[in-house]
């Protein structure tokens, strides 16, 4: 089982509980308006807009709310400016983490950042000391009973870089290819999860069960917080660790 995978896993258990505090639907109708902002309203020339249009619908998110989300970015409703910032952090036993922020308020998204990492044992980190770790990269993930043979193929013809499959089949793709695969892949019959553009660390690092547990934890406080949008970690998440977390 991938790194990747075992995360997926936890962000969607964790997402769930995420839905009925409503902050997954605020972190999304984030990513709708800076989307629109940036490459129109119009998801069929803007392919970062249709991104954040499927994650809304896969969160059942209400139409009129994801409306209002573009028609902010468009300048079609009035709203607070939107800052999108990159944090780099290492966290406990060395781990490099990326903190991707969405905010109306540079100063308190910092300010909240640097507080939970310093009372959780880790670092703020100079710019580009963690950022050369990852590489950016198209990723679309699809669970449930597939043809694996099929989807392979679909997604290798289409100009994958890698199919992995376990629990949950995971595609990643160069940026350029990205919307060509998942619209094949999508044109093939199969229903995706998620299709993001992440960051994927070039060479994950995996810990002892006790302290990758650890680790999740502290990337879990940072994650909880109102301005942060996603995280990304060169932590690699073991079978182990999942076990002991799913028995807690």
């Amino acid at each position: 089982m991938s790194g990747h995978s075992k995360w997926s896993t936890i962000k969607h258990k964790k997402a769930a509980v995420d839905k009925k505090r409503g902050k997954i639907f605020t972190r999304i109708a984030k990513e709708l308006t800076i989307a629109a902002r940036e490459g129109g309203g119009d998801p069929e020339s803007n392919n970062a807009l249709g991104l954040a249009i499927d994650k809304a619908k896969a969160a059942n998110m209400p139409k009129d709310n994801i409306d209002r989300a573009i028609k902010r970015g468009t300048g079609e409703l009035e709203g607070g400016e939107l800052f999108e910032l990159m944090y780099e952090v290492y966290g406990p036993n060395g781990i490099g983490i990326l903190v991707e922020v969405v905010t109306d308020n540079k100063n308190r998204a910092v300010a909240d950042i640097r507080h939970v990492v310093n009372k959780n044992g880790g670092n703020m980190a100079d710019s580009g000391s963690v950022a050369w770790q990852f590489t950016r990269k198209g990723y679309i993930a699809i669970s449930g009973d597939i043809d694996e043979d099929e989807l392979f193929m679909t997604a290798a013809e289409a100009g994958a870089d890698d199919v992995q499959f376990d629990e949950t089949a995971e595609i990643f793709v160069e940026l350029d290819d990205f919307a060509t695969v998942r619209d094949a892949i999508r044109k093939a019959g199969f229903q995706i999860d998620e299709a993001n553009v992440i960051y994927d660390p070039n060479a994950p690092v995996e810990l002892d069960a006790s302290d990758t547990i650890h680790v999740m934890g502290f990337i879990e406080k940072i994650e909880d917080l109102d301005d942060v949008q996603n995280v990304y970690s060169t932590l690699e998440i073991s079978a182990e660790a999942i076990a002991q977390m799913e028995a807690a």
